[in-house]
Protein backbone atom coordinates (compact mmCIF):
# COMPACT_ATOMS: atom_id res chain seq x y z
CA UNK A 1 0.00 0.00 0.00
CA UNK A 2 1.27 3.29 -0.53
CA UNK A 3 1.10 6.12 2.28
CA UNK A 4 1.64 9.67 1.89
CA UNK A 5 1.73 12.97 4.17
CA UNK A 6 -1.36 13.92 5.31
CA UNK A 7 -2.74 16.85 3.10
CA UNK A 8 -6.22 19.01 4.04
CA UNK A 9 -8.31 17.65 1.97
CA UNK A 10 -9.90 19.90 -1.60
CA UNK A 11 -13.25 21.24 -1.60
CA UNK A 12 -14.73 21.49 -5.11
CA UNK A 13 -17.51 21.97 -7.00
CA UNK A 14 -18.69 18.99 -9.08
CA UNK A 15 -21.52 20.20 -11.67
CA UNK A 16 -24.21 22.62 -10.34
CA UNK A 17 -25.45 20.05 -7.72
CA UNK A 18 -22.46 18.33 -6.23
CA UNK A 19 -19.33 18.78 -3.59
CA UNK A 20 -16.35 16.79 -4.29
CA UNK A 21 -13.87 16.09 -1.70
CA UNK A 22 -10.36 14.83 -2.39
CA UNK A 23 -8.64 13.17 -0.10
CA UNK A 24 -5.18 12.46 -2.35
CA UNK A 25 -4.69 11.01 -5.53
CA UNK A 26 -2.61 7.87 -4.87
CA UNK A 27 -4.45 4.20 -3.98
CA UNK A 28 -3.69 4.43 -0.26
CA UNK A 29 -5.35 2.75 2.62
CA UNK A 30 -4.82 5.64 4.84
CA UNK A 31 -6.95 7.92 2.32
CA UNK A 32 -9.88 5.48 1.56
CA UNK A 33 -10.08 5.30 5.30
CA UNK A 34 -10.54 9.51 6.27
CA UNK A 35 -13.08 8.80 2.56
CA UNK A 36 -15.12 6.03 4.19
CA UNK A 37 -14.96 8.00 7.57
CA UNK A 38 -16.41 11.15 6.44
CA UNK A 39 -18.99 9.20 4.05
CA UNK A 40 -20.56 7.24 7.32
CA UNK A 41 -19.91 10.69 9.55
CA UNK A 42 -22.06 12.66 6.81
CA UNK A 43 -25.02 9.47 6.45
CA UNK A 44 -24.95 9.84 10.57
CA UNK A 45 -25.48 13.24 10.70
CA UNK A 46 -27.85 13.18 7.63
CA UNK A 47 -27.49 16.86 6.76
CA UNK A 48 -30.06 18.63 4.71
CA UNK A 49 -30.24 18.60 1.64
CA UNK A 50 -27.58 15.51 0.75
CA UNK A 51 -29.05 12.91 -1.30
CA UNK A 52 -26.43 10.39 -2.53
CA UNK A 53 -23.11 10.14 -1.41
CA UNK A 54 -20.43 8.10 -3.52
CA UNK A 55 -17.30 7.16 -2.19
CA UNK A 56 -13.94 6.42 -4.25
CA UNK A 57 -10.87 5.46 -3.87
CA UNK A 58 -9.49 8.86 -2.69
CA UNK A 59 -12.81 11.16 -2.62
CA UNK A 60 -16.37 11.39 -1.80
CA UNK A 61 -18.84 12.91 -3.78
CA UNK A 62 -21.96 14.35 -2.20
CA UNK A 63 -24.61 14.78 -4.72
CA UNK A 64 -27.23 17.41 -2.91
CA UNK A 65 -30.77 19.04 -3.76
CA UNK A 66 -30.00 23.02 -4.65
CA UNK A 67 -33.42 23.80 -3.24
CA UNK A 68 -33.06 22.89 0.23
CA UNK A 69 -29.08 23.92 0.68
CA UNK A 70 -26.31 25.30 -1.33
CA UNK A 71 -22.53 24.70 -2.36
CA UNK A 72 -20.93 26.95 0.24
CA UNK A 73 -23.46 25.90 3.41
CA UNK A 74 -22.94 22.63 2.12
CA UNK A 75 -19.16 23.10 2.65
CA UNK A 76 -18.87 24.61 5.92
CA UNK A 77 -21.33 21.84 7.25
CA UNK A 78 -18.84 19.01 5.76
CA UNK A 79 -15.79 21.04 6.49
CA UNK A 80 -16.92 21.32 9.98
CA UNK A 81 -17.71 17.30 10.82
CA UNK A 82 -14.00 17.06 8.50
CA UNK A 83 -11.99 18.76 11.19
CA UNK A 84 -13.85 16.67 13.68
CA UNK A 85 -12.99 13.46 12.61
CA UNK A 86 -9.08 13.60 14.12
CA UNK A 87 -9.12 9.77 14.49
CA UNK A 88 -11.29 8.86 11.82
CA UNK A 89 -9.59 5.29 10.45
CA UNK A 90 -10.94 4.16 13.43
CA UNK A 91 -15.08 5.49 12.87
CA UNK A 92 -14.98 3.24 10.11
CA UNK A 93 -17.05 -0.11 10.78
CA UNK A 94 -15.00 -3.09 9.44
CA UNK A 95 -16.94 -6.65 7.83
CA UNK A 96 -14.69 -9.79 6.72
CA UNK A 97 -17.04 -11.48 4.31
CA UNK A 98 -15.54 -14.95 2.64
CA UNK A 99 -16.12 -15.25 -1.15
CA UNK A 100 -16.23 -18.84 -2.77
CA UNK A 101 -14.75 -19.33 -6.10
CA UNK A 102 -13.93 -22.15 -7.87
CA UNK A 103 -11.00 -21.22 -9.94
CA UNK A 104 -9.72 -22.28 -13.39
CA UNK A 105 -11.33 -24.01 -16.20
CA UNK A 106 -14.74 -22.74 -17.73
CA UNK A 107 -15.24 -20.65 -14.65
CA UNK A 108 -11.79 -18.70 -14.74
CA UNK A 109 -10.72 -18.95 -18.36
CA UNK A 110 -7.67 -16.84 -18.43
CA UNK A 111 -5.96 -18.13 -14.79
CA UNK A 112 -3.37 -20.80 -17.22
CA UNK A 113 -2.92 -17.45 -19.46
CA UNK A 114 -2.03 -15.23 -15.40
CA UNK A 115 0.01 -18.12 -14.67
CA UNK A 116 2.21 -18.44 -18.15
CA UNK A 117 2.18 -14.55 -17.21
CA UNK A 118 4.44 -14.99 -14.41
CA UNK A 119 6.10 -18.20 -14.90
CA UNK A 120 4.09 -19.89 -12.07
CA UNK A 121 1.60 -22.74 -12.32
CA UNK A 122 -2.27 -22.36 -11.56
CA UNK A 123 -1.83 -23.96 -8.15
CA UNK A 124 0.48 -21.14 -6.88
CA UNK A 125 -1.83 -18.59 -8.75
CA UNK A 126 -4.44 -19.79 -7.02
CA UNK A 127 -2.72 -19.93 -3.53
CA UNK A 128 -1.57 -16.14 -4.04
CA UNK A 129 -4.77 -14.80 -5.06
CA UNK A 130 -6.53 -16.56 -1.90
CA UNK A 131 -3.87 -16.20 0.40
CA UNK A 132 -4.55 -12.35 1.38
CA UNK A 133 -7.42 -10.45 2.35
CA UNK A 134 -8.28 -7.42 0.04
CA UNK A 135 -9.91 -3.86 1.21
CA UNK A 136 -13.36 -3.33 -0.64
CA UNK A 137 -11.55 0.69 -1.76
CA UNK A 138 -14.87 1.20 -3.71
CA UNK A 139 -18.38 0.17 -5.54
CA UNK A 140 -18.53 1.06 -9.62
CA UNK A 141 -18.36 0.11 -13.22
CA UNK A 142 -21.83 -1.78 -12.70
CA UNK A 143 -24.20 -1.83 -9.46
CA UNK A 144 -21.99 -3.88 -7.11
CA UNK A 145 -19.03 -4.51 -8.10
CA UNK A 146 -16.46 -4.34 -5.58
CA UNK A 147 -12.59 -2.92 -6.54
CA UNK A 148 -10.76 -4.88 -4.33
CA UNK A 149 -6.53 -4.12 -3.22
CA UNK A 150 -4.30 -5.06 -3.56
CA UNK A 151 -3.44 -8.50 -5.15
CA UNK A 152 0.38 -9.83 -4.34
CA UNK A 153 3.03 -8.25 -6.77
CA UNK A 154 3.86 -11.62 -8.25
CA UNK A 155 0.17 -11.77 -10.19
CA UNK A 156 -0.68 -8.19 -10.69
CA UNK A 157 -1.44 -8.46 -14.08
CA UNK A 158 -2.16 -5.89 -17.41
CA UNK A 159 -5.32 -5.85 -18.86
CA UNK A 160 -6.51 -7.44 -21.67
CA UNK A 161 -4.96 -5.81 -24.81
CA UNK A 162 -8.73 -6.62 -26.13
CA UNK A 163 -11.55 -6.51 -23.63
CA UNK A 164 -14.18 -9.41 -23.33
CA UNK A 165 -17.54 -8.26 -25.08
CA UNK A 166 -18.92 -10.36 -21.79
CA UNK A 167 -18.48 -12.38 -19.23
CA UNK A 168 -20.72 -14.25 -16.68
CA UNK A 169 -22.02 -12.83 -13.10
CA UNK A 170 -19.67 -13.56 -10.65
CA UNK A 171 -16.32 -13.65 -12.59
CA UNK A 172 -13.33 -12.91 -10.33
CA UNK A 173 -11.04 -11.23 -12.49
CA UNK A 174 -7.42 -9.11 -12.21
CA UNK A 175 -6.36 -6.00 -13.74
CA UNK A 176 -3.12 -4.42 -12.64
CA UNK A 177 -3.09 -4.54 -8.59
CA UNK A 178 -6.83 -4.72 -8.16
CA UNK A 179 -8.81 -7.72 -8.00
CA UNK A 180 -12.91 -7.50 -8.89
CA UNK A 181 -16.22 -9.71 -8.64
CA UNK A 182 -18.79 -8.83 -11.46
CA UNK A 183 -22.22 -9.21 -10.17
CA UNK A 184 -24.25 -9.30 -13.21
CA UNK A 185 -22.87 -10.30 -16.87
CA UNK A 186 -21.01 -7.69 -18.50
CA UNK A 187 -17.73 -6.22 -21.14
CA UNK A 188 -14.16 -6.84 -19.18
CA UNK A 189 -11.06 -6.17 -19.96
CA UNK A 190 -9.75 -7.90 -16.65
CA UNK A 191 -8.30 -11.49 -16.67
CA UNK A 192 -10.95 -13.83 -15.24
CA UNK A 193 -9.39 -16.20 -12.81
CA UNK A 194 -12.44 -17.84 -11.20
CA UNK A 195 -16.25 -17.47 -10.86
CA UNK A 196 -18.56 -17.18 -7.17
CA UNK A 197 -21.44 -18.43 -6.98
CA UNK A 198 -23.00 -15.28 -4.84
CA UNK A 199 -24.81 -12.98 -5.53
CA UNK A 200 -23.63 -9.54 -4.89
CA UNK A 201 -26.68 -7.47 -6.02
CA UNK A 202 -29.84 -7.80 -5.53
CA UNK A 203 -32.55 -5.36 -5.73
CA UNK A 204 -34.92 -6.65 -3.48
CA UNK A 205 -32.53 -6.50 -0.90
CA UNK A 206 -32.17 -3.89 1.81
CA UNK A 207 -28.66 -3.03 1.36
CA UNK A 208 -28.95 -4.46 -2.56
CA UNK A 209 -25.32 -5.04 -2.53
CA UNK A 210 -23.43 -7.60 -0.81
CA UNK A 211 -20.13 -5.54 -0.03
CA UNK A 212 -19.67 -2.09 0.77
CA UNK A 213 -16.56 0.06 0.65
CA UNK A 214 -14.10 -0.87 4.19
CA UNK A 215 -15.16 -4.66 4.06
CA UNK A 216 -12.26 -6.77 4.05
CA UNK A 217 -13.03 -9.81 1.53
CA UNK A 218 -11.12 -13.21 1.61
CA UNK A 219 -11.49 -15.58 -1.20
CA UNK A 220 -11.91 -19.19 -0.66
CA UNK A 221 -11.70 -21.59 -3.30
CA UNK A 222 -13.61 -24.25 -4.09
CA UNK A 223 -14.83 -27.06 -6.06
CA UNK A 224 -17.63 -26.96 -9.27
CA UNK A 225 -19.68 -29.59 -6.50
CA UNK A 226 -19.86 -27.17 -3.93
CA UNK A 227 -20.20 -24.18 -6.20
CA UNK A 228 -23.51 -25.74 -7.65
CA UNK A 229 -24.70 -26.49 -4.10
CA UNK A 230 -24.13 -23.09 -3.43
CA UNK A 231 -25.45 -21.68 -6.19
CA UNK A 232 -29.06 -23.10 -5.31
CA UNK A 233 -29.01 -21.16 -1.90
CA UNK A 234 -28.10 -18.40 -3.78
CA UNK A 235 -30.35 -18.78 -6.20
CA UNK A 236 -33.25 -18.28 -3.37
CA UNK A 237 -32.34 -14.31 -3.38
CA UNK A 238 -30.29 -14.09 -0.59
CA UNK A 239 -26.97 -13.09 -0.07
CA UNK A 240 -25.73 -16.72 1.18
CA UNK A 241 -22.41 -16.98 2.81
CA UNK A 242 -21.94 -13.92 4.38
CA UNK A 243 -19.28 -14.17 6.99
CA UNK A 244 -18.94 -10.91 9.43
CA UNK A 245 -17.00 -10.44 12.41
Amino acid sequence: MKTEPFKPPRYLPFGDSALLVEFGDTISLEINSKVIALNEAILKTKIDGVEELVPTYRSLLACYNPLKTTYKQLVFQVQNLESALSHMTAKASVRRVTIPVVYGGEYGPDLAQVAKLHDLNEKQVVRLHSEREYRVYMIGFVAGFPYLGEVPDEIATPRLETPKLKVPAGSVGIAEKQTGIYPCEAPSGWHVIGRTPLKLFNPLLQPPALLKPGDTVKFKPITEEEYRIIEKTAQKGEHALLSKE
